[in-house]
């Protein structure tokens, strides 16, 4: 048996270079100021990991009961304390904060403390859930200070090795992992670890442990950081008395037929150990997670290869300086959790608890739902609203799209929540892309829960081939308004046209619905100008309600064929002209053209066929080199030009946007404040371009 000892002077792999503390200089470097909120039993192993750097040194603590949050102070050697955790926040000599509450409370106060502009070392798992992952990784990057999730054994030597391992193909090809972390704490339903309102159990107290590992070691194998599970598979007990997991196991399939088996329990005692089996051989750690026990290398036919753990070092001391050395320009250790690792890890969980039916008592849509961004909340401005004809209320200018009906609507509350707080107001339902009309709408559950429903417009769509008949419509919209929870549609659009039916008939039967209360305006989506003139032509002689509004795709770049069949297009100088000599405002979908101005989009990118389709020609790469060149000028993202350029049209424009996180629906704000003048507007088009 070989005996050796890991060795960790800056010769591992770091992400976005090499960089170490070692290479930074002292006058490049500061001393931390830490803040802890939570001063718990986890946050001492934390104090006692400061002990063990010269980074940093432990300055505050903030608690409900100031005493305990001096008592814990004191233990260290003192420092300031605070009796609420908005008090620590609001200290500017704090420059970072380690947060080690109860993991329901993370999001709330790493968002605040991010905007409070503090470093954020938060404690696993890093929210409840990803949507709320998704505010807190957002609010770190708008305020351009670094999160990191303290996950301390992965930046820990000892997990830098594993991986090198890994990676190296020590073992072959990897097939099959093994973990565990568990323990059987006994039957205390208040408890952190048991209780449904703490969100207890299992899975995201410690079994967010073995999948971070598998998502890591399969990555390993493929020369990744990490990878996510192609098939999640679990099963599991729920206490029937809290609804949260006591013991569970999940098996993950990742590339390369990389089959996982996590286990976790928090009323179940493990082995604790993994077990990493390949074509050449295996790895075998005993109760890895506290880095404190020997990796074990068999490799086949030869005598098993030992690796001694580095303990002379404090275990959280690691994760400490990781986030110094990312605050000071440094880059991460190949192994710990970036945030874009962080997502994908509470992606997995989501689907674990999802696969044994955990949900959470204030994930379930109603008023205690939690707001991350506090009791504060509220609508902004940052997005203006136009009006639109018929519906009671200002539209904003940027309208939400509905989101993936594969995703959850704990993903996608705080991204709503996120929109409306900047001032956005309109949700484009899409019910008929939710298993046509029978699943429950997120935007309205959410609208209504939030007890904002009268403030906002939701946008639904029906009547798509082959169901746009007079006959089908009106049960249709029925089941729309069962399924919305918001008693009205402020704004119903026919999603397509059908030439066999006289559109006299399509515009008595909205009037009928209007009449009923069942909507409160109507439009019409992919029809052309023809039959749109047609239909407010009838509706002007018959003296009842028109169409208020057009939906069809309208961007930068030319629609040049449809991209789904029955579509139409604005994006063409005639249709332009009609929209602005009626003034007709247009709801535009596709507005960003599928991504055609972004560094994805090239000629010899032919990988989305959607976008090729739609998009590719000669006079849109114009468009395309031409919108570089002016956000070059500008100091703009190109994409955020070719939203300027909608929003700038002579006629009122509502452009759809589906932003699938936090990050995307702020980028995409950006197009809000690029003014063009008309010339510019003239000159990116080269349909309209007086210069070409």
């Amino acid at each position: 048996m070989t005996r050796l000892t890991l060795v960790f002077k800056g010769d591992v792999a770091y992400a976005g270079g090499m960089t170490t503390l070692a290479s930074l200089s002292s006058s490049d470097t500061k001393v931390f100021n830490w803040g802890v909120i939570g001063p718990g039993n986890i946050a001492r192993k934390f104090a006692a990991g400061l002990d063990d750097t010269d980074t940093g040194v432990l300055y505050a603590a903030a608690s409900r009961d100031k005493a305990r949050a001096q008592k814990f102070l004191d233990e260290f050697g003192g420092g300031q304390a605070y009796d609420s955790y908005q008090a620590l926040l609001d200290d500017p000599t704090v420059d970072a904060v380690y947060i080690a509450t109860p993991h329901p409370m993370h999001a709330e106060w790493a968002i605040k403390a991010a905007r409070a502009g503090k470093h954020v070392l938060c404690e696993k798992p890093v929210t409840l859930n990803y949507g709320d992952a998704l505010a807190v990784v957002d609010a770190a990057a708008e305020a351009g200070v670094v999160f990191l999730e303290a996950f301390m054994y992965r930046c820990h030597p000892a997990t830098a090795k594993l991986y090198e391992l890994v990676q190296s193909g020590a073992i072959g090809q990897v097939q099959r992992m093994r973990v565990s972390f568990a323990f059987d704490c006994g039957e205390n339903l208040k408890s952190r670890l048991q209780a449904n309102e703490l969100g207890g159990g299992g899975i995201l107290d410690v079994g967010c442990y073995p999948v971070s590992m598998c998502r890591l070691l399969a990555g390993a194998a493929h020369g990744e950081r990490f990878l996510e599970p192609k098939e999640l598979k679990a099963v599991g007990r729920l206490d029937p008395k809290t609804g949260v997991d006591v013991w569970t196991s999940a098996v993950m399939l990742f590339e390369g037929d990389i089959v996982a088996e996590a286990f976790t329990a928090v009323r179940a005692n493990a082995e604790n150990e993994l077990f990493v089996q390949g074509t050449e051989g295996t790895i075998h750690v005993k109760d890895f997670w506290f880095c404190r026990e020997p990796i074990t290398l068999q490799r086949k036919g030869q005598q098993p290869e030992v690796f001694e753990p580095l303990v002379e070092r404090h275990l959280y001391t690691y994760e400490i300086e990781a986030l110094h050395q990312l605050a000071h320009g440094g880059g991460l250790l190949n192994c710990a959790m970036s945030v874009e690792d962080t997502l994908g890890n509470m992606q997995a969980l989501d689907r674990w608890r999802q696969e044994i039916g955990l949900v959470y008592q204030m994930e379930k849509p109603g008023p205690k739902f939690p707001c991350v961004y506090g009791t504060g909340w509220a609508r902004g401005c940052e997005i203006p609203s136009a009006e639109m004809p018929g519906v009671a209320k200002p539209m904003a200018r940027l309208c939400m799209g509905h989101p993936n009906t594969q995703r959850l609507f704990t993903d996608c509350v705080s991204l709503f929540d996120a929109y409306f707080e900047r001032g956005g107001n309109v949700f484009d339902d899409g019910s008929i892309y939710r298993g046509w009309a029978t699943k429950p709408s997120f935007a309205g559950r959410w609208m209504t829960m939030r007890g904002v429903r009268e403030e906002c417009v939701i946008i639904d769509k029906g009547a798509h081939t082959p169901n746009c008949t007079p006959d089908y419509m009106p049960d249709e919209i029925d089941r729309l308004l069962k399924t919305n929870y918001c008693g009205y549609i402020d704004l119903y659009l026919m999603h397509r046209d059908n030439l066999d039916v006289p559109v006299g008939e399509f515009v008595d039967l909205l009037n009928a619905q209007i009449d009923a209360g069942k909507i409160h305006a109507y439009g019409l989506s992919n029809w052309t100008p023809e039959r749109y003139d047609e239909a407010a032509a009838y509706a002007q002689a018959k003296g009842v309600r028109g169409p208020v509004c057009l939906s069809n795709q309208l961007s930068l770049a030319e629609m040049v064929n449809p991209v789904w069949p029955g579509t139409e297009s604005c994006s063409n100088a005639e249709r332009q002209a009609w929209l602005a000599e009626r003034n007709v405002p247009l709801v535009a979908w596709s507005s960003q053209a599928a991504g055609f101005f972004t560094e994805q989009s090239a000629p010899d990118k032919k990988d989305n066929g959607l976008l090729v389709k739609g998009y590719y020609s000669d006079r849109n790469f114009e468009r395309k080199k031409r919108a570089y060149q002016l956000a070059e000028k500008k100091g703009v993202l190109p994409i955020n030009l070719a939203m300027a350029w909608v929003l700038s049209q002579p006629f009122p424009t509502f452009p759809i946007i589906g932003p699938r996180t936090i990050t995307e629906l702020r980028t995409s704000l950006e197009g809000l404040r690029i003014a063009l003048t008309e010339d510019e507007r003239r000159w990116l088009d080269p349909a309209t371009s007086c210069y070409l």
